[in-house]
């Protein structure tokens, strides 16, 4: 198993469920569920239940919703290292939901994120963490001063970086180090962000994101096909895969985050670009049949009996391919 340092996000998601369709200007009924989240700690509790060894960094404040977040990463097996602000807020993400899922509003409150200096992140003791680690798993949420550095000190030790994307807003954050990163998880949005055009299909994403420079990606589209790609000392290594339909979906919140962190878990394992997409989708899977951005009861025994179970993905096709010019 491989020992990880994962570096942002671990704060608290707020979902409102509506009882009813939305009714603007008056008072909605309704229940409110609380649990901690950030891309990051999502992926990184993902890894530690599949039996990797993890240490978080991520920036909360003195208040409650810290030592939810703490509980969170115990519960997970993960050495907690906070980097503690006692008179600031924990951030958090509050988000309103009519009765199907879709979002009426939302308020992210991520301003304790964009106190994070490059030098906060690069003392001595996070130093002997990088040179001890495998993997430098990061989100988008700080700074990108912050992220560039990060991503400067994992290349000069040879340290794989991978990154989930967050949102199309942050993910540019990352522009002038993407020839340093070894994978970015991300949407089909969030690719756009990058590249500055949506593909016409989803096996373009390669070129597109290999001439911004990345080497390594993961590119997903909701229920759609999911594209990978990863450069290797001889080659190029690709693979597009259509997730089979899941009937029993409860919740997405996580699912971009479980589809990384499986994907990275045959990774890192040395398994090809196909087989680790695979087990990216089951886990993936896994998440979206349940409510909440993790599963408490995942284990390695668990994601194996889903790929044992899952129908096999299907190998894209582009439906363009062949036409007459």
């Amino acid at each position: 198993m491989a020992r990880i340092l994962a570096i942002g996000g671990a704060h608290i998601d707020r979902k409102g469920w509506l009882s009813a369709p939305h009714q603007p200007g008056a008072s909605n009924p309704g229940r409110w569920e609380t649990e901690a989240g950030g891309g990051a700690f999502n992926a990184a509790r993902n890894l530690s239940r599949l039996g990797h060894q993890v240490t978080l960094v991520a920036p909360r404040g003195g208040d409650a919703a810290s030592d939810m977040v703490a509980r969170a990463a115990d519960e997970a097996g993960i050495e907690d290292c906070p980097l503690t602000f006692l008179d600031r807020a924990t951030p958090s993400y509050s988000a309103i939901l009519e009765p199907d899922g879709n979002l009426v509003t939302a308020l992210a409150d991520m301003a304790l994120y964009d106190l994070i200096p490059a030098r906060r992140l690069l003392t001595s003791r996070l130093r002997k963490r990088l040179t001890g680690a495998d993997l430098l798993l990061m989100d988008s949420n700080l700074p990108a001063s912050a992220l560039i550095a990060m991503a400067e000190a994992a290349y000069e030790r040879g340290l794989p970086l991978a990154v989930i994307a967050v949102s199309p807003a942050k993910v540019v954050r990352w522009k002038p180090s993407l020839s340093k990163i070894s994978c970015l998880a991300m949407n089909a949005a969030e690719a756009a962000a990058l590249t500055g055009a949506p593909a016409q299909s989803p096996d373009d994403w390669q070129a597109m994101l290999s001439a911004s420079g990345l080497k390594g990606g993961l590119v997903s589209a909701g229920a759609g096909p999911v594209a990978a790609f990863a450069s290797l000392p001889s080659t190029t290594a690709s693979s597009v895969l259509v997730p089979p339909p899941l009937d029993d979906v409860r919740d997405v919140v996580g699912a971009g985050d479980a589809l990384a962190s499986g994907y990275l878990d045959g990774w890192l394992a040395g398994d090809t670009i196909g087989d680790s997409l695979t087990r990216g989708i089951a886990l993936a899977r896994l998440i979206a049949s349940v409510r909440g951005p993790v599963r408490q009861d995942l284990s390695r025994e668990l994601l194996a009996q889903a790929l044992q179970t899952m129908p096999k993905p299907a190998q894209y096709e582009n439906p363009a391919a062949g036409a007459p010019a």
